[in-house]
C-alpha cells in the first residue's frame, strides 16, 4: 500500500512539493534530471501517462516520458550506511514498470542502507535514434547528479552503484561501458563528475547480444567496467544467453563478476516472492554488496 501511495504522489504532484514532503523523512523527494528540455526533445509527444490497468495486475506501467527524473528514496538515518544505487526500471524502451522495478526496488534497497533512486528516463525510443540513446543520456546525467551532490545526501563518491531490469538492465549495462566522454553537452558542475559507476547489478537483463551471441557494440566491455552482478532464470523468454555471454565477456576482461543463473522464473518478476529460487535475488544481491564493502556503514 505503501508504494501505491509513493507513486500516486510521483505521478500527481509537481517535483517542488517533493522537497517539502521528503524533509522529514516521510515521502521521496522527485528532482528533474535537466533544467531545460532534456538532449534532443522536440516537444512531440503525448503527454506523460500510465497504461490502463490490466487485471489482477498493479504494474504501473509509465509512458511518454520526455521530462526525466530521478526519486530520491532515503532509508532511516540509524540504518543510512553511504551507499547509493540508481535504479534504472524495465519495459523494452516502450514504457517504465515504475513500481515493480523501481519504488519497491528502492525500498528494499533502504531496508539494507542504501539511499535508492529510481531513474524516470526517456521512453519510448525516439525516431531515427538509437533505442538506448536517449535514456543513456539520462542516467549518466543521473550518475553525475547523485555524484556531484554526494555530501548534500550523506553519500559516498565512490559507492554510487547501478542497477536494473530487462531493458533497464541493458541501460545500466550500457552506463558501465560508456563513463569516459558524456554523450551529451555539459550543462552544469554535475556532468564534470564521473558518470562511472562503481558497481553494477543486472536482473533479468536484455539487449546484451546479438543473435549470434555477440556482445552489443554499445557495450565496449573493458578492465574499467565495473564489478558486475547478474541474475537470470534459464527459462527467460529474452534469451538466458544475454547474461551468459556479457559474463563470460566480463571474466575475459578481468572484470569481477557474479552469475546466478536459476532454472525456472520466466521474466519481469521484479523482487516480488514466488515458488521459485529466483525470489531469493535480492539476498544474493545483498550479500555481494556486502563482500564488496558497499554497505560497510562509514
Amino acid at each position: 500500500m505503501r508504494c501505491l501511495r509513493i507513486l500516486t504522489l510521483i505521478l500527481a504532484l509537481p517535483a517542488a512539493a517533493f522537497a517539502t514532503l521528503s524533509s522529514n523523512g516521510a515521502e521521496p523527494e522527485q528532482i528533474r534530471l535537466w533544467p531545460a528540455a532534456a538532449p534532443g526533445e522536440k516537444g512531440d509527444l503525448p503527454p506523460e501517462a500510465p497504461q490502463p490497468a490490466r487485471p489482477n495486475d498493479n504494474t504501473i506501467r509509465l509512458g511518454n516520458v520526455s521530462d526525466p527524473t530521478i526519486t530520491v528514496f532515503r532509508p532511516a538515518a540509524d540504518k543510512a550506511n553511504g551507499a547509493a544505487v540508481i535504479i534504472c526500471p524495465g519495459g523494452g524502451y516502450n514504457i517504465l514498470a515504475f513500481n515493480k522495478e523501481g519504488t519497491e526496488v528502492a525500498q528494499w534497497l533502504n531496508s539494507v542502507g542504501v539511499t535508492g533512486f529510481v531513474l524516470k528516463y526517456r521512453v519510448p525510443k525516439r525516431m531515427e535514434r538509437e533505442r538506448h540513446e536517449a535514456p543513456l543520456q539520462d542516467v549518466q546525467r543521473a550518475i553525475g547528479m547523485v555524484r556531484h551532490r554526494a555530501s548534500e545526501w550523506g553519500l559516498d563518491q565512490e559507492r554510487i552503484g547501478v542497477l536494473g531490469f530487462s531493458a533497464g538492465g541493458h541501460l545500466a549495462a550500457a552506463a558501465s561501458n560508456n563513463f569516459g566522454k558524456r554523450t551529451y553537452p555539459t550543462v552544469d558542475a554535475a556532468d564534470e563528475v564521473s558518470c562511472r559507476p562503481d558497481f553494477a547489478v543486472l536482473i533479468y537483463p536484455a539487449y546484451l547480444v546479438d543473435k549470434e551471441n555477440k556482445i552489443s557494440p554499445e557495450l565496449p566491455i573493458s578492465k574499467e567496467t565495473p564489478k558486475t552482478f547478474i541474475a537470470m532464470t534459464a527459462d527467460d523468454g529474452v534469451r538466458v544467453e544475454c547474461g551468459l555471454f556479457y559474463y563470460l565477456a566480463l571474466k575475459e576482461a578481468k572484470v569481477q563478476a557474479e552469475m546466478h543463473l536459476y532454472p525456472v522464473g520466466g521474466h519481469g518478476y521484479g523482487l516480488r516472492p514466488s515458488e521459485n529460487l529466483i525470489s531469493s535475488w535480492p539476498a544474493r544481491a545483498a550479500d555481494w554488496m556486502k563482500s564488496l564493502g558497499v554497505l560497510e556503514k562509514k
